[in-house]
C-alpha cells in the first residue's frame, strides 16, 4: 500500500476547487450498508444482475446512482430508503421512498427522472448531505470523509446526512453533496462540514469550499462563483443562470445577479504545465486544468 495520499498533495499545490463540480442533473441514492467494493455498481453485494442492470439504465438515462448508508455502515431498517434527485437551480426537488426490498429498485421510473420528471416518488422537503466515503474507490474519501460524516451524524443534521459512494474528485477529499440542489463541496474537515450544514439550512452557501453546481458545466461552474466571490453573494438564487455558450477553451456565461441585473462572465480553460498523481491509485500523471476569469460585463 502506497503512503502517497491524493488530497494531501492537491492541498499542498493549492488546487483550485471552483469549476470541479461533476456535471450531473439527476441523482438516483439507493441505500446499500456495504461494503461497496473498488466500483460500488459493479462491486457490491447487490441481488444478481441489479448492478449491472443500474450502470446501463443509468448511463442510457443519464442519471447518477449512488449507494448510500447511514454513517458507521448502518442499516436504516425497515427496507431499503431511495432518493431521486434533479439539481435544476429555484427549481430542484427530491423524492424518495422506502423500498420492500433493494431488487425493487428495477422498477423505478430512470426514464422519467433523466428527463427531469418525477419517478413518482414522495416528496421530501429537506435538503441531504451526501458524504463521500468511499475508501475501497480512494483511500483519502475514507479516511477524510468519515470524520466529516461523523461530525454531522453527531449534531442537529443527523437526519440529512448520508455516506455516499465516489462523486467524483478523490483529491478534494472530503466531498460532499447538497441534494437536491446539486452543490458540491471539497476540502472539508468536521469544522467546515459543521459551516456548510448551517448555511444550507439557510440557504446559503459557503463559499471557500463550494466546487460548483453539478448543473452547470464546469467552466459556467467557476464563473459563477468568481460573481458570487466579487459581490459577497451567498444565498442559493442570488445568482440565476440564463444561457451559457463555448467557443474553444472559452465559456461565455450569462447570470442574473440579485441586485446588480445582468452579468456575463468569460472564462478560459487552462492546464498547468506540469502533471501530477491526481488519485491515490492512478496509474500515470494527468494535468491539472483550472478556469481564468477573462471578462466579466454588463449586458441589458
Amino acid at each position: 500500500m502506497t503512503d502517497f495520499r491524493c488530497a494531501v498533495a492537491s492541498r499542498a499545490r493549492a488546487d483550485e476547487l471552483a469549476g470541479t463540480a461533476s456535471t450531473v442533473r439527476s441523482f438516483l441514492l439507493v441505500e446499500h450498508p456495504g461494503p461497496w467494493g473498488a466500483e460500488a455498481l459493479r462491486d457490491a453485494r447487490m441481488p444478481d444482475g441489479l448492478g449491472a442492470h443500474l450502470r446501463e439504465a443509468a448511463g442510457r438515462h443519464r442519471v447518477r446512482v449512488l449507494l448510500v448508508r447511514r454513517p458507521g455502515r448502518q442499516a436504516a431498517g425497515g427496507g431499503t430508503r431511495v432518493f431521486a434527485a434533479r439539481a435544476a437551480g429555484a427549481g430542484s426537488w427530491l423524492e424518495t421512498a422506502l423500498l420492500d426490498r433493494i431488487d425493487d429498485v428495477r422498477d423505478l421510473d430512470l426514464a422519467a427522472l433523466g428527463a427531469g420528471r418525477s419517478p413518482g416518488l414522495e416528496r421530501h422537503d429537506a435538503p441531504l448531505m451526501a458524504v463521500c466515503t468511499h475508501g475501497r474507490h480512494d483511500a483519502c474519501c475514507a479516511e477524510l470523509g468519515r470524520p466529516v460524516a461523523r461530525a454531522l451524524a453527531d449534531g442537529a443534521h443527523a437526519a440529512a446526512v448520508w455516506e455516499v459512494s465516489h462523486v467524483g474528485g478523490d483529491r478534494f477529499a472530503g466531498n460532499l453533496v447538497v441534494l437536491p440542489r446539486g452543490y458540491y463541496y471539497g476540502g472539508l474537515d468536521p469544522e467546515t462540514a459543521l459551516g456548510v450544514a448551517a448555511a444550507t439550512a439557510a440557504d446559503e452557501l459557503l463559499l471557500d469550499h463550494l466546487r460548483g453546481r453539478s448543473d452547470l458545466p464546469m467552466a459556467a461552474q467557476a464563473a459563477d462563483i468568481a460573481v458570487r466571490r466579487e459581490h459577497g453573494l451567498t444565498g442559493f438564487d442570488d445568482v440565476r443562470p440564463e444561457a451559457v455558450r463555448s467557443d474553444g477553451d472559452l465559456t461565455t456565461a450569462r447570470f442574473e445577479v440579485r441586485g446588480l441585473g445582468r452579468r456575463e462572465v468569460v472564462v478560459r480553460r487552462v492546464p498547468d504545465e506540469a502533471t501530477y498523481q491526481l488519485t491515490c491509485s492512478a496509474r500515470r500523471e494527468s494535468a491539472v486544468w483550472r478556469h481564468e476569469v477573462v471578462e466579466v460585463r454588463e449586458v441589458p
